[in-house]
């Protein structure tokens, strides 16, 4: 029997893959994508108005393509089994070319979970390449590399170099400005709640809010001042209360939907505090296998990628069998409950996020994963096998205390019988009332108002945004993740307290792109292309026509924007007025790392001088004299035998220079500290540096104590020391021969401007 060769894009999938597989296959991991666009040119036929993608094979993969090539020669069949989605497809379609197969003749298997009974069935079933997913995922690479090459660079002239533009980010971070203005726009309002404390004839206590007057119920801002508030605390002074109201009504929940991709990533959000971006890594990992002692490695979610809510009939069999087991036989549904995601374009063939064994509880592979891993695991497998258990049921109760035409109201709820809740034991809190009957009455032992005030709305989380941008129809499972990861990574979005808040320099581009570019920003517009991509993968359009009925308007309108957009508009500069000693103007304008203002000119003799504005203060508004203060920077301190000693700030914070070492500010005030106290920071910072030095050489190799313990150093390369050395007992030869064998420090790459 001859080799059959197996591709997948990732190793940790082709080691799991392996151990389903006998002698006869070999499984090799791609890598991800082999070919790609090129970095350095558009790489699409725009002259040629084909816009046909000029591929090239990526120069990191080309060592990996070579030991594909050398496989696939030695194998009879080779099969592509990359992931079930437009990406995995396009992998696929990339690897015939790069091995001569026609798509049309490959060998396709896809599977939606990493067990041995998926892959065997997948086996079975092999197909060809769906081109049909290889163009919508062609569409969005172009659409997307089209936006991004001729968008960002009129950025880097009209406001600052390295900034960037894209048709999802620039959407996504356009939701995240907005709400960032809703909250710098809001005035908080002020209400009042007011609450009874009651006790019953057996002195059991009740806590009640104030719920109607004359039986009117309140509003929130019904009560909107002290003095309404007091006033109704002195017409129930002293007054008779008495029950008007009882009602029991018993309630049923039913569990929600297994995961898909966005209510994951929002849940793990909101219950773990995962990033998107960490969420998917830790799914990732789920999928392609964990190593579970003498079982191996094995698969323990589906794929993660996906917007359907359906589970399969094998799943649903387990899982009620697994149920009626684990639980009992009350816990067991009768017949499957089935979820129907409405969601448009979602794909039905696909599966929800779910395990891939329904009896491998959290509990039984504990050991095997790690914390993260464990909570995220544990999160899937509990809402999936939760779908199949029977409905929890509540009582809930409401009781009415009037007294005065006033009445406060109380709710409680019990549990009957937790159902699906089983296995959120925590979930519902039980609130018992007391056993009451209508008429009986009450002693108000007290009445207290409360003041509030309305809060601003909360910046985007993780969860909150994919949850608006779901709703927008903007993006699909595969780009949630990489979209906030990209305006996080290009400082247009910071995190406070793991939520988004936008930097200065993203309220310019967003303006700029919804002045100027306004379909490229527009919410209807992006979500009507993610349809378009949608009906490219269902066949029910073709890619190239709506690329170019999106490309040719858009150009039009960048070329005659380049010649309209003024830097000076787009930065808001501003001159504010002069330097009184000098006469230098003095400028405010915001730049890539926010706003600055600058004293003088590039065409001036002397190199213009810059400083950040501070927290708080505002381009619009900052005045002459604040910017002298904040240009008072760098001081200069003379010290005895011609040293100078310079205070400065710079991106990381502020810091002293002297002698060519610099020594951070942690505790003063740059603008303000005298010498004697930043003489004192840099003898503690020679302390400390003194303190990490082990030993010192003559030729400049140094041993020293770093972050993750003590280590080698000569400057150019970093080496280990052996565990069994003493690092102080080293001599220079020994630290020579483990620098000569240790790579070089990784740098920043220097880049050089092309002539154009």
């Amino acid at each position: 029997m001859g080799k059959t060769l197996v591709i997948v894009e990732s190793p940790t999938k082709a080691k799991t893959i392996s151990k389903f597989l006998g002698a006869s296959y070999m499984v090799e991991s791609s890598f991800g994508h082999v070919r790609d666009l090129p970095k350095s040119k558009m790489g699409i036929d725009i002259e040629g108005g084909t816009f046909d993608p000029h591929y090239i094979t990526a120069r990191d993969k080309t060592k990996q393509v070579k030991k594909l090539k050398e496989l696939a020669a030695k194998a009879d069949t080779i099969i592509f089994a990359t992931d079930e989605d437009r990406e995995g497809e396009a992998i696929s379609w990339h690897l015939t070319h790069v091995l001569k197969i026609k798509p049309e003749e490959a060998k396709r298997i896809a599977f939606h979970e990493i067990t041995k009974h998926a892959i065997e069935e997948a086996l079975k079933h092999p197909r060809h390449i769906d081109q049909k997913l290889v163009d919508a995922q062609q569409a969005r690479r172009v659409l997307d590399r089209l936006v991004g090459y001729e968008l960002s660079p009129l950025l880097w002239t009209k406001v600052a170099r390295g900034l960037s533009a894209g048709r999802v980010q620039s959407v996504a971070l356009r939701l995240v400005v907005e709400r960032e203005r809703e909250i710098l726009a809001f005035n908080p309002e002020e209400y009042w709640t007011i609450e009874g404390m009651f006790f019953t004839p057996e002195k059991e206590e009740l806590i009640a809010k104030l719920h109607a007057i004359d039986g009117k119920k309140l509003t929130k801002f019904d009560v909107n001042n002290e003095k309404d508030a007091k006033a109704i605390v002195e017409k129930l002074t002293g007054k008779d209360f008495h029950i008007t109201h009882i009602e029991k009504k018993e309630a049923k929940r039913t569990p929600p939907a297994a995961f898909i991709t966005s209510t994951l990533q929002q849940r793990a959000n909101t219950m773990l505090g995962y990033s998107a971006k960490q969420t998917m890594r830790l799914a990732q990992q789920l999928y392609e296998g964990i190593k579970l002692g003498s079982e191996g490695q094995q698969g323990l979610i589906t794929y993660m990628r996906t917007d359907s809510t359906n589970l399969s009939t094998k799943f649903l069999d387990e899982t009620t069998s697994y149920i009626a087991q684990e639980f009992g036989e009350k816990y067991s549904l009768k017949e499957p409950r089935l979820y129907k995601k409405k969601t448009k374009g979602a794909q039905e063939a696909h599966e929800a996020i779910r395990p891939s064994d329904p009896a491998r509880s959290p509990e039984s592979i504990q050991e095997f994963l790690d914390p993260q891993q464990y909570r995220l695991y544990s999160l899937i497998w509990r809402r999936a096998v939760s779908t199949q258990m029977t409905e929890a049921r509540l009582n809930k109760t409401t009781i009415d205390i009037t007294g005065n035409e006033h009445t406060f109201r109380a709710t409680g709820q019990t549990m009957v019988f937790d159902g699906w809740m089983k296995l959120y034991p925590n979930r519902t809190k039980e609130e018992i009332l007391p056993d009451l009957e209508e008429r009986e009455k009450m002693h108000c032992e007290s009445i207290t108002p409360t003041q509030h005030f309305t809060e601003p709305p909360a910046r985007y989380s993780d969860a909150t945004l994919v949850k608006v941008l779901e709703e927008h129809g903007i993006g699909r499972p595969s780009t949630y993740s990489p979209t906030i990861g990209t305006i996080e990574a290009r400082n247009y979005v910071e995190r406070i307290e793991k939520r988004l808040k936008p930097t200065p320099i993203a309220f310019v581009v967003i303006d700029l792109l919804v002045e100027h570019f306004s379909d490229i920003v527009d919410y209807a517009f992006t979500a009507k292309m993610e349809e378009n991509l949608d009906e490219i993968a269902a066949g029910s359009k073709h890619w190239k026509p709506i690329i170019s009925t999106f490309y040719h308007p858009f150009h039009e309108n960048l070329e005659k924007k380049k010649e309209e957009i003024t830097k000076d508009q787009t930065t808001h500069t501003r001159e504010i007025g002069n330097d009184p000693k000098t006469g230098d103007p003095i400028i405010v304008k915001i730049g890539r790392y926010g706003p600055y203002v600058q004293k003088g000119t590039k065409d001036d003799e002397e190199k213009p001088q810059f400083a950040s504005l501070e927290d708080g203060q505002a381009l619009e508004t900052l005045t002459l004299e604040e910017a002298l203060h904040l240009l008072s920077l760098p001081r200069k301190v003379e010290l005895k035998d011609g040293l100078i000693m310079e205070i400065a700030k710079g991106r990381f914070g502020p810091y002293i220079k002297l002698e060519g070492k610099f020594y951070s500010i942690k505790d003063s005030d740059p603008y303000t500290i005298t010498k004697e106290e930043a003489l004192e920071v840099v003898k503690e910072g020679k302390e400390k540096e003194a303190q990490k030095q082990i030993q010192i050489f003559e030729s400049g190799i140094q041993v020293l104590n770093g972050r993750y313990g003590p280590y080698i150093t000569d400057g150019e390369k970093n080496a280990k020391i052996p565990k069994d050395t003493e690092p102080k007992d080293l001599t220079e030869e020994q630290c020579k021969a483990l620098l000569k064998d240790a790579k070089p420090k990784r740098g920043r790459k220097k880049t050089t401007k092309k002539k154009k």
